[in-house]
């Protein structure tokens, strides 16, 4: 039994890094990419288009009781976004974050799938040189599976309000984004009643506008 709780705890040490040099990657990326469009178009771009498709990055960050049970990690998806008037637009995303199991031995792998359709709503006309900040909210589910542990994949309900921000050049735009998310979250292996659990995504996407 003594061996068993030492094995545990070596599991829990360690401190979440991926996380962390995901946020500061992120936040050079952002720079970066803002300066280029800056410099590369000079001038406010026009804010008309049905939509975008755009690939994103950034950091999958457990809160509260979901912290400990998963270590932060990096994630990437993509989204599909249309413009259903000069104001509202709906927002379709897929998600994946590999993080790890806190709880069980063996460091093992979690992947985490998520998959959601929000409303955003922008304001009418660009400010700050061609950037427009939204808001929205959106609901979903996640998917978790363990990738070398055989328990079955579990699917949780959840939803999400979103705070961010477009940059838009022509026909390329950049999106910063942070989103709350709320799940109801259910054991996956060994029952157990579900609970609600809270996590924050924070990422960047650049996309192309038609």
């Amino acid at each position: 039994m003594q061996n068993d709780r030492k094995e545990t705890v070596q599991v829990h040490e360690g401190t979440d890094n991926v996380g962390r040099i995901a946020l500061l990657g992120l936040i050079l990326v952002i720079t970066l990419l803002l300066a280029s469009v800056r410099v590369v178009f000079g001038q406010a771009p026009s804010n008309e288009s049905r939509g975008a498709i755009r690939p994103f990055v950034g950091a999958y960050i457990p809160t509260g009781e979901q912290r400990d049970f998963l270590k932060d990690a990096v994630l990437v998806g993509a989204q599909g976004t249309w413009n259903t008037t000069e104001m509202v637009a709906l927002t379709g995303s897929f998600g994946w974050a590999p993080s790890k199991d806190k709880v069980t031995a063996g460091d093992l792998t979690l992947d985490a799938f998520q998959y959601d359709l929000g409303v955003e709503v922008h304001p009418s006309s660009a400010i700050l040189a061609g950037t427009t900040p939204f808001v929205g909210l959106g609901a979903g589910g996640r998917t978790y599976s363990y990738r070398d542990y055989s328990v079955d994949s579990k699917t949780n309900f959840d939803g999400y309000a979103a705070l961010g921000l477009d940059a838009l050049a022509g026909p390329v735009g950049l999106r910063l984004e942070a989103r709350d998310y709320v799940s109801k979250f259910q054991p996956l292996a060994g029952g157990g009643e579900s609970k609600t659990r809270n996590d924050l995504a924070i990422f960047a996407g650049v996309g192309i506008r038609f």
